[in-house]
């Protein structure tokens, strides 16, 4: 909607990681930096952490548009929680190996066969596995396995690790001393600066056609930053909004303010409602027991009275069910007797 508003080629702001929209600020430069020796050595694991949002899996996309395919066979697997058994599969159907009833013996050596085809042919295999923080250990150690295929002394695959903060941890812990021992660079993405933000939208803008229309107050970049905490997918998660804001009032230029009450709203939306508080009718004899339980205790002195105002309530939620019922029903009707005259409501 705002893109048509705004004469943009297509949406600016998408949640979807898209290497087109690649922005360098400085932490993914050095995390391109790292990734570029790591490459070089040819050898290892490579591990990129960073928070959700932070943009872990736009590098890789970015990473795989950007390498020749022509000497590097890149291999991309999403982990979810699967166990070295199933690593090892995924990693192989993604080689091009059938796998559906291969044992792991035979598997095993189809994988390494097909690895040491691509070196023979001048081809290294990069395998990225993205959302790492969610392989057991088992699977890791499974992937530590692959890197040790090697021919004539030269490794034959090396492993991209992305993952949360998290991912870090699980790597520190003692079962894992021998792929610690394999990383042979790693990197922490961190958040954009302030002064990045302002770079990082009106790049994003450029790339979809923007022509300064709407122009943005030099506070609308700071509260960019302020509300989103320079994670990407939140800049671009409000941005978003913000755009959409300004194209349904019509507005030309986008200032703090606006940003701000945009970010009130997302931060609204992810609250829930706090569940009503329970009303609770109690005979005379209860009264002492239930006085810390606040405001929401309404206390009945006679039993007999407690009685009777529970069966109004029964027969009042008794009532009101079927008065329900009689307005479902006559919605019904109406909808089937009189299609035209409903339409024409809706219409209208």
């Amino acid at each position: 909607m705002y893109s048509e508003h705004y004469g943009l080629s297509a949406q600016p702001f998408q949640l979807t990681p898209d290497a087109r929209f690649w922005f360098e600020s400085r932490t993914h430069r050095r995390a391109m930096a790292y990734l570029g020796f790591g490459l070089a050595q040819s050898e290892g694991f490579v591990v990129v952490t960073g928070e959700i949002g932070a943009g872990k899996s736009t590098l890789a996309a970015h990473l795989l548009a950007t390498i020749d395919r022509s000497r590097l066979n890149a291999i991309s697997i999403v982990s979810t929680q699967v166990e070295g058994d199933d690593i090892l599969r995924l990693t192989a159907q993604g080689l091009g190996i059938a796998t559906h009833g291969v044992e792991k013996a035979a598997l095993l050596e189809a994988v390494e066969r097909r690895l040491d085809e691509e070196t023979r042919a001048g081809k290294r295999t990069l395998l990225i596995v993205d959302e790492a923080q969610n392989l057991p250990v088992s699977a890791l150690e499974e992937l530590r396995m692959l890197s040790n295929y090697q021919l004539r002394g030269r490794p034959l695959m090396q492993i991209l690790l992305l993952g949360q903060p998290e991912f870090r941890d699980k790597l520190a812990s003692p079962g894992l001393e021998q792929l610690r021992q394999r990383v042979i660079a790693s990197h922490h993405l961190e958040a954009m600066a302030a002064d990045e933000v302002e770079n990082y939208v009106a790049h994003r803008l450029a790339l979809v056609g923007w022509s300064g229309r709407p122009a943005f107050a030099p506070d609308a970049f700071a509260a960019l930053h302020k509300a989103s905490g320079g994670i990407p997918r939140k800049v671009n998660q409000l941005a978003n909004r913000v755009m959409l804001q300004a194209a349904v009032d019509n507005v030309d230029r986008i200032d703090g303010a606006l940003v701000e009450a945009v970010a009130l709203e997302i931060n609204a939306d992810a609250v829930a409602p706090a569940a009503p508080a329970q009303e609770r009718v109690l005979p005379l004899r209860s009264v002492r027991a239930a006085e810390p339980a606040g405001p929401s205790v309404r206390v009945v002195a006679d039993p007999e009275l407690a009685q009777r105002i529970a069966r109004l309530e029964a027969q009042a939620a008794e009532q009101e069910a079927t008065l329900r019922r009689v307005l479902t029903l006559l919605v019904e009707w109406v909808e089937k007797e009189q299609p035209e005259a409903a339409y024409r409501i809706e219409a209208a």
